[in-house]
């Protein structure tokens, strides 16, 4: 699947826009950042190579860069924080190279809380909803195993969602690119956007469901990388294929009616496809989105798009208060601000 081959300036708004910028940070690292998590204003947490994770807590004037004791082979994919203290890491690998590890002291310690034994299983990506965890691999079997968490991460468990299991495409699975592949809903429910199918898949209360998409798809290399829901009506997904780089295809879809159906929307201004999108609270619509190719956004749910920052980013996040990080490779980080 594609997770496996995925190995600044202020710039002028148009009139009627709000002013934006990226305000670059210094990280301390080298490692490639891939997934960001914003509590709010001052703390922060990203994750990466090496088996490195970062965490401010001063809104990003100083970044603590550490390393998992023992993991320094793997890449941790995706991140989630509750606070300055307590975070989850996820490393995406074949085998037993995808575990989930857990700090309650804000990094001084890690305890390993999931290694996988399944040599075909591949997990790619973790969300929360309060306390409530899920965390999704590609499809084995012709089903998508699922682990699930009911205390911040402290502990996992295998997870069936009620009703019909959701058979997986041959060859289906999930881009372990920026950590947000699955995003959950305050109901509990997973919602997860697939490699290859380039479907949005729906599991938990009261059942699961499958809908396919008019993004680019039907390619082992193709299908959706990110996705995000401003509200229980809209939404939005973003992906491509990573097989053309420099070449520009139907890599964003929106929702209105809370998933039941998807549409295309607006290509942005940059080739290849779209790793990491997300909605800046308080500011309506506007989502931004985050590539190898560089960073944009757009004030009204991705219709229309605007160059933000230049340079190889593959993470971004937002706070409840909009305050915002994006993250990439070489230690590359920056703050996202929108004028109020």
């Amino acid at each position: 699947m594609g997770h496996r081959l995925i190995g600044l300036a202020l710039l002028a708004a148009p009139a009627g826009a709000a002013a934006q910028s990226v305000e670059p940070q210094v990280s301390g690292t080298t490692a490639r950042f891939q997934a960001v998590s914003v509590v709010d204003s001052t703390t922060a947490w990203a994750s990466g190579t090496r088996g490195s994770y970062l965490v401010t807590s001063d809104g990003g004037l100083n970044w603590r860069v550490g390393q998992v004791p023992g993991a320094d082979s793997l890449e941790f994919r995706d991140v989630h924080a509750f606070d300055a203290k307590r975070a989850v890491l996820l490393a995406a690998g074949p085998g037993d190279k995808s575990r989930l590890y857990h700090t309650a002291d804000g990094g001084l310690s890690w305890r390993e809380v999931f290694r996988n034994a399944d040599p075909v299983a591949f997990y790619d990506c973790i969300d929360f909803a309060g306390p409530i965890g899920v965390a999704v691999s590609d499809a084995v079997a012709g089903r998508f195993p699922l682990l699930r968490s009911t205390d911040h991460g402290a502990t996992w468990t295998a997870w069936s969602p009620p009703g019909p299991a959701i058979a997986a495409i041959e060859g289906e699975g999930a881009f372990a690119a920026s950590g947000t592949c699955l995003t959950m809903r305050p109901d509990g429910s997973a919602w997860v956007g697939t490699a290859k199918g380039g479907r949005v898949i729906r599991f938990g209360p009261p059942g699961s469901r499958a809908t396919e998409t008019p993004i680019i798809r039907n390619l082992p290399t193709a299908g959706i990388a990110s996705l995000a829901f401003l509200d229980d009506r809209f939404g939005i997904a973003v992906g491509g294929d990573l097989a053309q780089p420099e070449g520009f295809t139907d890599n964003v879809i929106v929702t209105t009616d809370g998933g039941t159906s998807w549409r295309l929307a607006g290509r942005p201004p940059i080739p290849g496809s779209i790793y990491g999108v997300a909605f800046v609270p308080g500011r309506g619509r506007t989502v931004v989105a985050v590539s190898p190719k560089g960073a944009v956004w757009s004030p009204d749910g991705g219709n229309s798009w605007r160059r933000l920052a230049e340079g190889d980013y593959w993470g971004v996040g937002f706070g409840p208060d909009g305050t915002g990080w994006i993250v990439g490779a070489a230690g590359r980080i920056g703050r996202v601000r929108f004028a109020r």
